[in-house]
């Protein structure tokens, strides 16, 4: 090799590109896959609109992997070893959109919103680096905590079933609604007379229980899938143990296929190339209240990029200054825009990914240009698509309490370095952030009085408690992060 090559500009033998860059996209894909089932299941979107949702995803991952690690003029890419993935900070907010909003026009809406947060984001990327003295880790922590704990209820969800719907905890009793349904109909015929004008809406209350909900054959297969992550984690070396999470989900399908509660039919249906075409679902619409919350989600996702490139340029002996970090961070917010263009959802760099780099000490830029072009061609795949939307969400639900667990544990692990015992407020400031990103799982209908206009804004949780976290951070602290601050926390991140 050339001495006067920089480690990070290296270009690896094609073969060892390759394999290098498939270790990136295995250890990325459970957490790159996992945002578009979640978000396209809240809408309520079509198997197959899921299915492309999934095939969207993993291009457009694929493409600002490529903008990011390659560089695009001056002003796009850090040309560091970095993956891209969405980000789980918008899961929250977006999922509450589509609670709010379902189906095609809930998705026209939400794109919308990600594409003007993507374009706002460009703009501020190069002021956001100075806003780093508002996002110490006890602010960062706490966000992050919330994060997890927030998206742990999908998880559960995943396991049990959804609380509403076909999969209710109870349903209604037939017999009673049989019996409604003969009053109303007699009463309306004449045939029964004598009885008061039914109120209007009157309904029964369901309170037989639902077979659907929590059966016991899913549950066992969600224990399966934890269990064998676990066990994976515990006793495979190395790559092995870090693509637990997707050995675990694999796991997981051959049982479910073996007790017939998997098909692959829609994937037989599926075609082995189609392209990634932009407004899948229409022209995107834009809601002032939507825009705003996800400008504020990419404000987090930015502020912890951040940290992330500080550190990944200590780890790769690449210093990092404030062109090569403004370039970074305009290709999240251009990530975000090209996903909001192509059906798909916020992007920042995967820490797991940034994680690798330091286990394998492979520290060329080239390695995740590689890994991106997998991600490209999977992407243009469907049937990859399609086979990830058809496995069972008992199945994910065992790898939904790991993946959203580490996010949870990420913050802990953060927080685990703020000094409590100095500065007591501290202990104030993750208190009461944390009860507020409680507030829209605990009390979900807290908002009913409020003006319509701005749920979107207050139903996520973890907007919540970034709100406070900054705000109560700001009140006890004032404004004293540093980047050192930033690369620590980036450092022990891993989610």
């Amino acid at each position: 090799m050339n001495s006067t090559v920089h480690p990070v500009d290296e270009i690896l033998p094609p073969p060892k590109l390759f394999t290098l860059g498939l270790q990136h996209v295995l250890v990325m894909y459970a957490g790159a896959v996992a945002v578009p089932l979640i978000v396209g299941r809240a809408l309520k979107l079509a198997p197959e609109d899921v299915a492309f949702l999934i095939s969207a995803d993993l291009f457009v991952c694929g493409l600002v992997t490529l903008i990011q690690s390659l560089g695009a003029t001056q002003w796009f890419g850090i040309k560091l070893p970095v993956m891209m993935g969405v980000t789980f900070a918008a899961v929250g907010p977006m999922v509450g959109f589509a609670n709010a909003q379902g189906g095609v026009d809930g998705a026209r809406a939400i794109f919308g919103a990600i594409m003007a947060a993507g374009l706002i984001s460009i703009l501020i990327a190069p002021l956001v680096s100075k806003m780093l003295r508002f996002f110490p880790p006890v602010v960062t922590g706490t966000i992050i905590l919330v994060i997890g704990v927030s998206l742990m209820r999908i998880g559960i969800n995943w396991i049990f079933g959804n609380p509403v719907g076909p999969t209710a905890p109870q349903i209604l009793d037939p017999a009673h609604a049989d019996w409604l349904k003969a009053v109303t109909e007699g009463a309306a015929s004449g045939a029964i007379t004598g009885l008061p004008e039914l109120p209007q809406g009157l309904a029964l209350a369901a309170k037989v229980n639902n077979p659907a909900y929590a059966p016991l054959g899913n549950i066992a297969i969600s224990a399966i899938v934890l269990v064998s992550i676990l066990a994976i984690a515990k006793y495979g070396k190395g790559f092995v143990a870090n693509i637990a999470v997707l050995l675990g989900i694999i796991i997981g399908v051959v049982i479910a296929i073996a007790l017939g509660k998997m098909s692959f039919g829609k994937m037989a249906d599926a075609g082995w190339f189609g392209l990634i075409t932009p407004f899948h679902f229409g022209m995107p619409t834009f809601d002032p209240v939507m825009i705003v919350t996800m400008v504020l989600v990419m404000i987090v996702v930015m502020i912890e990029s951040t940290g992330m490139f500080l550190a990944l340029g200590d780890m790769t002996g690449k210093k990092v200054d404030q062109p090569m970090l403004s370039a970074g961070l305009r290709t999240d917010g251009l990530g975000t825009l090209i996903g909001g263009l192509f059906n798909t959802f916020p992007y920042t760099s995967f820490s797991q990914n940034v994680g690798l780099v330091g286990v394998t000490g492979v520290r060329s830029r080239f390695v995740c240009v590689a890994g991106g072009i997998i991600l490209i061609v999977l992407g243009l795949v469907p049937k990859m698509g399609a086979l990830v939307e058809a496995v069972p969400t008992m199945v994910l639900g065992g790898a939904g309490l790991v993946m959203f667990g580490m996010v949870a544990a990420t913050g802990i692990r953060i927080l685990a370095g703020v000094n409590f015992a100095a500065n007591r407020n501290n202990l104030f400031i993750v208190a009461v952030s944390l009860g507020f990103g409680m507030i829209p799982l605990i009390a979900p209908n807290f908002k009913m009085w409020m003006p319509h206009a701005i749920h979107p804004l207050i139903e996520s949780g973890i907007l919540l408690a970034s709100i406070a976290a900054v705000t109560l951070n700001a009140f006890f602290n004032g404004s004293n992060a540093s980047e050192e601050d930033a690369k620590k926390a980036a450092m022990v991140a891993d989610h």
